[in-house]
């Protein structure tokens, strides 16, 4: 009875945490890997050969899995960029750029959190990188306001923007959050204007900007550090004027149809590319970037390399001009 129990015990502990990081759309997937390390645990005990039945195992999670992500809805996509195991501004720093030294503070009120930027080294070339920061447990999700930047956030991000300008170094984007917080005390210190001078200033920057929406592009809060001359997005990332559920909310005075608001919003990289708002769309690792983070990360830096070259022969005038005519074109039929 004891070892029925321990056993039962074991085998719902390997159960839980092959469920955690997987999303309600993808429990077909997580209950196969489930059993793949019970097995696993039971053939670490040497008693029994099970190699080739984990092996067909895994290769029918493998294909379930590839099947799956390869017809993705709207909202589906929606739920994989918001995984809490994505990685985030920070990961992309350790990964991609060297010698980066932040900046605090907008010189008017206080330094925000949410958003983080310095001047760093992008393979070999020196840039400024600024980005959303959601965090990764529960401490830093409160630290850095869950990625919701503030009014002085994006002030910061104004004056990093100029500070390149006058250094004439690129600037490198990340956008990653479900919009900029909408608190009463932002309000009170000018969000709005904010927000919109923060598009301004990466609209009138002399030096190339290349934007990436790496997870969540959410509102203004996006579009304040994605007014690039390259907007990049990852396969499964989002970006929208407002969020699926606020959309339902508006629309259907409930969150609960934010399905249907994620399909008629065409809120996909794949919707998008063909709408002329981003330009390029960076392949994910198979299940989502947080499935393989260092090979997502490298991809996207790939991509951010070969847009900062296309752009380096350009002059000032001549990308001021290239993205204001980009920006104007979009919603022309």
């Amino acid at each position: 009875m004891h070892v029925t129990r321990s056993l039962t015990s074991r085998r719902a502990s390997l159960n839980r945490r092959a469920m955690a990081s997987f999303l309600e759309f993808e429990k077909p997937i997580a209950e196969l890997q489930g059993r793949i390390d019970e097995l696993r645990e039971t053939a670490a005990d040497g008693a029994v050969d099970i190699d080739a039945e984990i092996a067909r195992l895994q290769a029918k999670s493998d294909k379930l899995l590839r099947d799956t992500f390869a017809k993705l809805s709207p909202w589906q996509k929606t739920q994989v960029a918001r995984h809490p195991e994505r990685p985030h501004f920070k990961d992309y720093v350790a990964g991609l750029f060297d010698e980066f030294l932040p900046l605090a503070g907008d010189r008017a009120f206080g330094d925000d959190q949410a958003i983080i930027g310095g001047f760093a080294t992008f393979r070999g070339r020196r840039v400024l990188a600024i980005g959303h920061e959601k965090g990764a447990d529960t401490a830093s999700r409160i630290r850095h306001n869950f990625g919701m930047g503030k009014p002085e956030g994006y002030r910061k991000a104004i004056r990093l923007v100029e500070l390149a300008d006058r250094f004439a170094l690129p600037i490198v984007t990340l956008v990653d959050t479900s919009g900029a917080f909408p608190g009463i005390q932002a309000e009170e210190r000018g969000q709005a204007e904010a927000i919109a001078r923060s598009t301004e200033a990466c609209l009138n920057a002399g030096v190339p900007v290349v934007a990436a929406i790496v997870g969540e592009g959410g509102s203004g809060g996006a579009v304040a550090l994605a007014a690039g001359n390259r907007v990049l997005m990852f396969e499964h990332a989002v970006y929208s004027v407002i969020s699926p559920e606020g959309c339902a909310s508006i629309l259907w005075r409930t969150a609960d149809r934010a399905a249907d608001a994620a399909e008629a919003m065409r809120v996909t990289a794949q919707d998008l590319k063909s709408l002329g708002i981003i330009d390029t769309i960076v392949a994910e690792p198979l299940g989502g970037a947080h499935r393989a983070p260092a090979a997502a990360i490298s991809a996207l830096g790939d991509t951010i390399d070969g847009a900062l070259k296309d752009l380096a022969p350009l002059s000032a005038q001549e990308l001021r001009s290239e993205r204001r005519t980009k920006f104007l074109k979009m919603g022309r039929l």
